[in-house]
């Protein structure tokens, strides 16, 4: 489940509410252990969530760094080229 939290910080374009809220929701997956919780969870869950998704975006806002952003579509391919190398059959 942790493979799919992305890196946010220090891209061009930044990183999107949409990514920052779909990082938090693989977060608290991965610690709470339910893809979707009970009704008896759901609203724990979801404030979880949302304080996580709130947490992420001062942090990202607070960091800073003297390197240059990435280019989302540079490493997007990057990643695509990765997966192709490793899932190819040889």
């Amino acid at each position: 489940m942790c493979r799919n939290i992305k890196t946010l910080f220090n891209f061009d374009p930044p990183a999107t509410d949409d990514e920052v809220r779909a990082s938090a929701l693989q977060f608290v997956r991965k610690l709470s252990g339910f893809t979707k919780p009970s009704q008896a969870n759901a609203e724990a869950f979801d404030k979880a969530v949302q304080d996580v998704t709130d947490a992420a975006r001062v942090l990202i806002a607070s960091l800073s760094t003297s390197a240059t952003p990435k280019d989302r579509g540079v490493e997007a391919e990057k990643l695509r080229q990765r997966s192709r190398e490793r899932f190819s059959r040889a």
